[in-house]
C-alpha cells in the first residue's frame, strides 16, 4: 500500500509518503529562498517522497520562533518561492506549504527585544518567559496575515496549505485550554477556543477557494496539565470536518511537554509511531484523510499501520533530514531508516543549518 498512488483532494500523489513538514534554517536573514534550500528540497523531491510539505513558513513579523525561517508576510517573497516550487515541480514533486505563527514560543531576541504574544499571558517554563495577552485588535490583524499568506501561496505555485495547529504555536495555544484562559469571543470554552482557527480557515477559502487543499497538522494530545487530550482534539477533528478541511495530520506536544513530539533513541519497532493511537481513532471517527507522524522509522511499521487502516498517509521527518532518498531506498529493498532518533538534527540554534549531525 504504502507505494500505491493516492489523491489528496485534487492532487494526485505517487505514493502515501509524506515529508512532515521540518525547520530547515536555510533561508537568508530576512527570510528568502535561498540555492541551499532549493537543493534541499529538489534532494527530497528526487528522492522519491509523495508529498513535501514545508518547514514552517512566517505568515507576520510578530511570529518569528527561530532564525533563517521562510517567511511568506509580504509579497515580495512570492517570487522567490515560485522558484522553489517550479524546482520541486520540475522533479515531479508535490509541494504543501506550511504556515506559522510562533505564538509563545518566540524569543525577544528574535523579535527585537519585543515580549512574544499568546491568547492569554501564561508563564513557559521552557523557555522562562510570559507572554503579553494579545488584544482583538492583534488577533484579527493575525487572522488577516494568514489569509494573506495563503493567497501569496496559491500565487507561488504551492500545490496546498498546511495550518500549523500543533505544537504549542500560536493556532495550538488558542485551541488548548492550557495556554488560552480568555473569556471573550476567542476563549472561555472549546467552542469559543475554536474561533480564531475558524476565522482563519473560512476566511482563507473566501480568499483562495476550494480547489487547493488545505491541511492541518494539530495536536492530538498537549502533554501537559489542562492541556488538550485526544479526546479534546478529536472534537476539533470533526469541526474542522464539517467545515471542509481537507487532512490532518496528527502529532503532538509543545516545548514544556519535552521531547513528547520529537522523541529520543527510537531503535525498536514497538518504539515507532508513537502517536498511533489517536490517528487510529481519529480515523476510525472521521471521513477525511488522516496523515501519522512520530517516529516511524521502518517500512514495515508503515505498511501495517496503512493496512489496519489506523492512517491514510505516513509522515516523515528526521529520517528524510539523514536520508532524503529513503523512499527510494524503501522501494529498493531497504526496510529501516539510518535515522537513530539522536535529535542532533534538532538543535537549531547550534547547527549552521538542520542537517543529520551524525553525518559529519
Amino acid at each position: 500500500m504504502l507505494f500505491e498512488e493516492y489523491n489528496l483532494a485534487d492532487v494526485k500523489l505517487k505514493n502515501r509518503l509524506v515529508r512532515s513538514a521540518t525547520y530547515e534554517k536555510r533561508a537568508d536573514i530576512d527570510g528568502f529562498v535561498t540555492d541551499s534550500i532549493i537543493e534541499f528540497y529538489c534532494d527530497l523531491a528526487k528522492g522519491g517522497v509523495g508529498l513535501i510539505i514545508t518547514g514552517n513558513v512566517l505568515v507576520h513579523v510578530s511570529g518569528i520562533s527561530v532564525p533563517n525561517m521562510l517567511c511568506i508576510h509580504n509579497d515580495y517573497y512570492i517570487k522567490k518561492l515560485k522558484l522553489l516550487t517550479d524546482s520541486v515541480h520540475n522533479y515531479g514533486g508535490k509541494i504543501f506549504i506550511q504556515l506559522v505563527h510562533g505564538g509563545r514560543q518566540c524569543f525577544p531576541s528574535l523579535l527585537g527585544g519585543q515580549s512574544p504574544i499568546a491568547p492569554s499571558a501564561v508563564y513557559d517554563p521552557s523557555t522562562k518567559i510570559t507572554p503579553r495577552e494579545m488584544s482583538n485588535e492583534e488577533i484579527l490583524e493575525i487572522i488577516d496575515a494568514f489569509v494573506s499568506a495563503a493567497r501569496r501561496s496559491v500565487e507561488a505555485g504551492f500545490d496546498g496549505i498546511q495550518i500549523h495547529g500543533a505544537h504549542g504555536y500560536l493556532v495550538n495555544e488558542f485551541l488548548s485550554p492550557h495556554t488560552n484562559r480568555r473569556t471573550d469571543y476567542w476563549g472561555g470554552d472549546e467552542e469559543r477556543r475554536f474561533h480564531f482557527l475558524e476565522e482563519i480557515y473560512e476566511l482563507m477559502r473566501k480568499e483562495i477557494g476550494y480547489s487547493v487543499p488545505i491541511i492541518i497538522k494539530m495536536n492530538a494530545d498537549d502533554y501537559v496539565d489542562r492541556g488538550l487530550t485526544q479526546y479534546d482534539s478529536l472534537k476539533i477533528a470533526l469541526r474542522l470536518q464539517s467545515l471542509g478541511i481537507n487532512a490532518i495530520e496528527v502529532s503532538g506536544g509543545m516545548y514544556e511537554s519535552g521531547n513528547k513530539t520529537v522523541r529520543l533513541n527510537i531503535l525498536q519497532p514497538e518504539q515507532e509511531a508513537y502517536f498511533r493511537s489517536s490517528a487510529g481513532l481519529f480515523k476510525q471517527e472521521l471521513n477525511i484523510p488522516v496523515i501519522l507522524v512520530g517516529g516511524i522509522r521502518s517500512k514495515t511499521v508503515a505498511e501495517d499501520v496503512l493496512h489496519k487502516n489506523e492512517a491514510d498517509l505516513i509522515a516523515l521527518a528526521r529520517p528524510l533530514i539523514r536520508e532524503p532518498d529513503l523512499p527510494l531506498k524503501f522501494q529498493h529493498g531497504k526496510d529501516k531508516s539510518d535515522c537513530i532518533s539522536c535529535n542532533g538534527c534538532m538543535r537549531f540554534f547550534k547547527l549552521e543549518v538542520v542537517k543529520c549531525t551524525q553525518l559529519q
